[in-house]
């Protein structure tokens, strides 16, 4: 197993696996819109991941800190962009925006990606990588407009809208520089960022309650937490941070693409939806664009610029 994880073929079993997670929170999220306040939930996640990792993983944890200490700063920056910021702002946005616009708005992550990877390192995704890219792009909107482009012009862009471009930017850019954190075991990271991510949502969270937007001590809510404190934070983060460390962040991002694939499988699974020729066609259009993103580039493509893959932390 541990000689399976090393392997770049891991990469195409720890991303889905975090792309499912993900897929599921946009369900939950739906669900508990105007129920459970964003940055109460926030807390109160981040609080029982730090619990959980503290129960297994102390030792580690404590072995890791000097280097945790050492890297700070980039622990800060990517427990601020990517903890704090990007996990409270999807809940956020679900409750001003529809589903549909979430699938439109939030596809382009992966072009966000590679742009934040060329930017910030230089990095750059040959040909065929950058047409898995688009070929997946299709497939998603090929989901979420039922084949008919037009619906497209349909859509109204809000408020919650311009928070999700706000939080891909974010997700971005955390995703690129995940190359500079420390070299620590998985648990150790999700340690030190839990505790940023905490701290930084403590005033969201303080200004909901003294808006009136409380907690409340229900069924519902203890489920809203369970499920973000251990698939979305957890379970997401632990598979999604090895995946781009085993293939890189611009080749990783094309996976996000399989969230709406995901949602739709969950929502037939779990509500009853039908499958229709629309839901087919973007399937097999995203599986086929991924698996073109997720292949590594080739020699003449190496020699034309820099790429991602070979300098990320492990």
């Amino acid at each position: 197993m541990t000689s399976f994880l090393k392997s770049h073929a891991a990469a195409y079993v720890l991303l889905p696996i975090a792309a499912v997670c993900w897929a599921g929170n946009h369900v939950v999220a739906r669900a508990i819109a105007g129920h459970v306040p964003p940055g109460g939930l926030a807390v109160v996640r981040w609080i029982v991941v730090l619990a959980i990792v503290s129960l297994f993983a102390f030792g580690q944890i404590r072995r890791d800190w000097p280097k945790l200490k050492e890297k700070a700063g980039v622990m800060i920056f990517l427990s601020l962009t990517g903890g704090g910021a990007f996990g409270t702002l999807q809940f956020v946005a679900l409750q001003y925006t529809t589903a549909i616009n979430m699938g439109v708005v939030g596809s382009v992550a992966p072009a966000f990606i590679v742009a934040a990877s060329f930017i910030l390192f230089g990095d750059r995704m040959g040909f065929t990588q950058l047409t898995g890219v688009a070929i997946s792009l299709t497939g998603v909107l090929a989901i979420v407009t039922q084949l008919h482009p037009e619906n497209l012009l349909e859509l109204s862009f809000n408020t919650g809208d311009l928070i999700i471009i706000t939080n891909m930017v974010l997700w971005a850019i955390y995703c690129a520089c995940l190359r500079l954190r420390p070299s620590v075991h998985p648990l150790s990271f999700l340690f030190a960022l839990s505790i940023v991510a905490l701290i930084g949502n403590v005033p969201f969270a303080l200004w909901e309650h003294a808006s009136g937007y409380h907690l409340v001590a229900d069924i519902k809510t203890a489920l809203a937490i369970f499920y973000a404190a251990v698939f979305t934070t957890l379970l997401a983060y632990i598979t999604w941070n090895r995946g781009i460390d085993l293939i890189g962040a611009p080749r990783a991002g094309a996976f996000l693409h399989t969230i709406p694939l995901f949602s739709t499988t969950l929502a037939m699974l779990f509500l009853g939806e039908q499958l229709k020729l629309f839901h087919v066609v973007g399937f097999a259009l995203i599986l086929s664009g991924v698996s073109l993103a997720a292949r590594p580039a080739t020699a003449t493509q190496a020699n034309r610029g820099p790429r991602f893959g070979g300098s990320s932390a492990s």
